[in-house]
C-alpha cells in the first residue's frame, strides 16, 4: 500500500466516523453542529495531500456523507444545510487553487536550483581545466618544436593531466550517491588514522596536531574509509588555516547515543560570506582545489546519519563539530 493510498484510507476512514457520531447525536444538540463542522477536517487533509481532481472527489464524497447525516437526523432548515455545502466547496477549491500553485512554484524553485547547480558544475569544469590544458599544449608544442628541456615539459604534462584527472573524479564523487559498506569499528582508530595522515603535512607547516580521544572504545557501524575521507579533508582544511607554530586540535567526546568530534584551528577563520557558502558546491577560497572537498564531507558525514556544523570568526579560528550516532551496544 503506498502513501497516497494510505492517505485516502485515512479520509474515507475520518469521513465515516464523523458521519457515525453525526447520526447518533440528536439534531437540536450544540454536539450535532460541533460535528457538521468536523467535515472539514478530511476536505482539509485531501487539499494538502492530493492534487485538483483528488480535492474535487473528496469535496464530493464528504458532501454526500454530511448530507446523508443530515438526512438521518431530519435536521431543519435545508437552506443552511446548501449554503454550509456551498462555503465549504468554495473554501476548498480556493485552498486546492492556492496549494497547487504553491506545489508548482516550489517545484520551479527545485529545478532551478538544479539547473544552477549544473551551471556552478560546468564553470568551475572549464575554469579549471582550462589552466592544465594551456599547459599540456603549451609543452607538447615545444616538445614537437624540439625546443627546451624535454624532460621537464614532459614531467608538467604529467602532473597537468594528475589535475585534471583529479578535477574529474571531484564532479564524479560529488555527482553521485554515497554507498557506504559499514561494518563495526572502533571510531577511535578511525580518528586517530585520519590525523596520522594529517600529521606530516602539520610538520612541514609547523603546526601542531592534538589529538584527545575517550580511553574506552567507540564501537559503531561505519564505513571507515568513507569516513576517514571526510575527517582527513577537515582536519587538511584546518592545518591549511593555521599559522606556523598554531595549533589544530582534534577531539571526540562519546556519549550516550552519539560521538561528538571537534576539530579546532587557531588560524585567520572566515568571514561571514564564507562561513554561509562552505557547503556549496564548488566554493572555494583556496588557491588550489575544486571546492568540492567540503560538501563531499558533509554527504559522507551524512550518509553516516550524522550531522556537521562549522563556527568561525576572522581572527578567531574554526571550529568543526561532528555528531555521528552510535549503534546499541554503546547505550
Amino acid at each position: 500500500m503506498n502513501k497516497q493510498t494510505i492517505q485516502i484510507v485515512a479520509m474515507v476512514t475520518v469521513t465515516v466516523l464523523i458521519l457515525f457520531l453525526h447520526m447518533l447525536s440528536p439534531p437540536w444538540g450544540s454536539y450535532h453542529f460541533v460535528l457538521s463542522e468536523l467535515y472539514y477536517l478530511p476536505l482539509i487533509l485531501g487539499v494538502l495531500r492530493l492534487d485538483l481532481k483528488g480535492v474535487i472527489a473528496t469535496y464530493l464524497f464528504v458532501s454526500a456523507a454530511y448530507l446523508l447525516g443530515a438526512w438521518v437526523t431530519a435536521l431543519p432548515q435545508p437552506a443552511c444545510r446548501i449554503l454550509h455545502l456551498v462555503f465549504s466547496g468554495l473554501v476548498v477549491l480556493l485552498a486546492a487553487i492556492l496549494v497547487d500553485r504553491l506545489k508548482k512554484r516550489h517545484l520551479q524553485t527545485e529545478q532551478e536550483r538544479y539547473f544552477s547547480g549544473i551551471g556552478q558544475v560546468a564553470t568551475v569544469i572549464v575554469h579549471d581545466l582550462k589552466n592544465p590544458l594551456i599547459s599540456i599544449q603549451g609543452f607538447a608544442r615545444r616538445i614537437q618544436e624540439g625546443k627546451g628541456d624535454t624532460a621537464l615539459a614532459a614531467l608538467t604534462i604529467t602532473k597537468s593531466a594528475q589535475v585534471m584527472q583529479r578535477i574529474v573524479n571531484d564532479v564524479l564523487e560529488f555527482a553521485r550517491p554515497v554507498r557506504l559498506n559499514p561494518k563495526q569499528g572502533d571510531l577511535r582508530q578511525s580518528i586517530q588514522r585520519s590525523c596520522e595522515t594529517c600529521w606530516t603535512k602539520a610538520e612541514e607547516r609547523g603546526v601542531k596536531l592534538i589529538v584527545k580521544l575517550p580511553t574506552e572504545p567507540v564501537m559503531s557501524d561505519i564505513d571507515s574509509y568513507q569516513l576517514e575521507r571526510a575527517l582527513v579533508n577537515l582536519i587538511d582544511n584546518s592545518v591549511d588555516a593555521s599559522c606556523h607554530g598554531g595549533d589544530v586540535i582534534v577531539t571526540a567526546t562519546a556519549g550516550k547515543n552519539k560521538i561528538a568530534i571537534t576539530i579546532k584551528d587557531h588560524g585567520e577563520g572566515m568571514a561571514q560570506e564564507t562561513l554561509d557558502n562552505l557547503f556549496t558546491l564548488t566554493y572555494t577560497t583556496k588557491n588550489e582545489g575544486t571546492g568540492f572537498g567540503v560538501p563531499i564531507s558533509k554527504k559522507i558525514i551524512e550518509a553516516h546519519g550524522g550531522t556537521i556544523r562549522v563556527s568561525s570568526k576572522v581572527h578567531s579560528g574554526t571550529e568543526v563539530f561532528i555528531g555521528l550516532p552510535l549503534q546499541s551496544g554503546n547505550r
